[in-house]
């Protein structure tokens, strides 16, 4: 997977526990035209909902079970 120069990365496969707040606090931080992406060992769809009541958007991609959620403001 390759990142852009506006991109940022948080990998939740190293976060102990539940990532929401980590994700949370990495989109709160997230400045306008940058992009964040998120790598996790499994599909979060429970952020979606999350995320489109915040303003970002997303595309999600998978690779054998490792998901890229690639992440920025509307």
């Amino acid at each position: 997977m390759s990142t852009h120069d506006t991109d940022r990365v948080l990998d939740v496969r190293k976060v102990d526990g539940p990532p929401f707040d980590d994700i949370m606090a990495a989109l709160d931080d997230l400045p306008a035209g940058e992009r964040l992406t998120l790598i996790a060992p499994f599909e979060p769809a429970p952020l979606y909902d999350v995320l489109d009541r915040r303003g970002f958007d997303h595309e999600t991609t998978d690779d054998d079970g490792l998901f890229a959620v690639r992440i920025e403001r509307d």
